[in-house]
């Protein structure tokens, strides 16, 4: 028998669809309709995309070439003796200037291309952060006092890290640098806080701020709120995203806050390793609270691909009293769980963004075990994902608990006791 057909018509071109009935046409309008608007949607950010490198290509352009012309204008002046005598230091000077301007635009090319083809590699040493960063305010005095800015550093007690000191500096310069730029004839205040798991670096001014509507895009490349030559402001865009980049790559978060005309705040916490110096002191102190039975004995298999965080969250969970195993992503750790005796492991603390095998898949790989008491291990996330929604993808996963990262240690006993009473 023939199937009747029904058109759907949209804007540019008609389809012929074969139906049995009403219903059947509305259903396969409907999917129709919801597919060309998503290709519409795709389609607008592919275009929004193509404008920001458009923008993003000009402002590259502009920001090299003036520089290379200042620097041709000034040689030609000198070669041919258009520059008097007692200007030649100054044009000289200008020169170095303008060269460094260049080599810090392709450097931040090139470091952004690095981040984003995964090249870049970490170098971890002990350094004072107060220090480094008291630095590199006495370094960047002068270009605070073309622009009538009050530099101010609010902590002044050591604190030592353990961290890439180049990408710290690299993020600091980044922050500093951009409030000094937007800011004229106001403050820039850095604070400093040392937790026993992180650092907390707040760094405000007192500049021309940023809309809303800016602010949810400050980290994507090519972006900026206005183009070079409309804000009179150097640059192209990707100092941020880089910023934004080096950050996660140190496993640390970076938040910012602002509103036009009333100034900027951003907020970087950076985990780091115990120094060698009191922590020992500081730790004993925390788990005395807490060491009070419930967690000697207890087994915990801890499933991190990342040294740094394993190693700090193993050292907590030790001095508190747990024994504590290792897998170093999902696979291994789905595989150690099978493996081992049933009531071997009281707990597994599962990071959720892992290679080969997240944290999501390994839980529910294990939720399907067919040994039942392994199947209902307590699982708990222990994630840098932190939101509600990522709160209810690891319930939804089948874990049984949610920790923040950065670790906090008293949050982070805390849950355990609750656990384990």
């Amino acid at each position: 028998m023939k199937r009747a057909t029904k058109e759907i018509t949209n804007g540019n071109f008609d389809i012929f669809l074969p139906v049995h009935n009403r219903d059947e046409f509305d259903e396969l309008a409907e999917d129709f309709n919801l597919m060309t608007k998503s290709l519409k949607e795709s389609q607008e950010e592919i275009e929004r995309q193509e404008e920001r490198r458009r923008q993003f290509m000009a402002d590259a352009s502009h920001e090299m070439r003036t520089p290379l012309t200042t620097i041709n204008g000034l040689l030609e002046g000198l070669e041919y003796n258009a520059i008097p005598e007692n200007q030649k230091d100054n044009a000289i000077r200008l020169m170095k200037n303008e060269t460094n301007r260049l080599i810090r635009l392709v450097n931040e090319n090139l470091d952004y291309e690095k981040i984003r083809t995964n090249q870049i590699s970490m170098v971890i040493k002990k350094f004072d952060a107060t220090q480094t960063i008291k630095n590199l305010l006495t370094q960047l005095e002068s270009k605070a006092e073309i622009a009538k800015d009050v530099l101010i550093l609010e902590t002044t007690e050591p604190i030592d890290v353990y961290a890439d000191y180049d990408r710290f500096v690299q993020i600091m310069v980044n922050i500093l640098q951009n409030a000094i730029q937007f800011t004229e004839d106001g403050e820039i205040r850095v604070r400093i806080e040392k937790g026993y798991l992180e650092t907390i670096i707040e760094i405000s001014d007192t500049g021309i701020g940023m809309s809303e509507e800016f602010l949810t895009q400050i980290f994507e490349e090519f972006t900026r709120e206005r183009s070079s030559t409309e804000s009179r402001v150097n640059g192209t865009g990707l100092g941020m995203p880089i910023v934004k980049k080096l950050v996660e790559l140190m496993n640390g978060t970076i938040e910012v806050e602002s509103k036009i005309g009333k100034g900027t705040k951003f907020t970087v916490i950076l985990p780091h390793r115990i120094a060698e110096n009191g922590d020992e002191d500081y730790l004993a102190e925390k788990m005395c609270a807490y060491d009070d039975g419930h967690f000697r004995g207890k087994r915990i298999l801890l499933a991190e691909d990342n040294e740094l965080n394993a190693e700090i969250a193993m050292t907590i969970l030790e001095e508190a009293g747990f024994e504590v195993e290792h897998a170093a992503d999902g696979i291994i750790c789905v595989d150690m769980l099978e493996k081992a005796e049933a009531g071997y492991y009281d707990l597994i603390l599962m990071d959720i963004q892992m290679p080969n095998m997240d944290g999501y898949k390994a839980t529910q790989t294990i939720r399907k075990f067919s040994d039942v008491k392994k199947a209902g291990i307590g699982i708990v996330a222990m994630t840098a994902n932190a939101f509600e929604e990522d709160r209810r993808n690891a319930y939804k996963a089948g874990m049984n608990g949610h920790i923040a990262k950065p670790i906090k240690v008293d949050m982070l006993l805390s849950a355990l006791e609750e656990i384990f009473k």
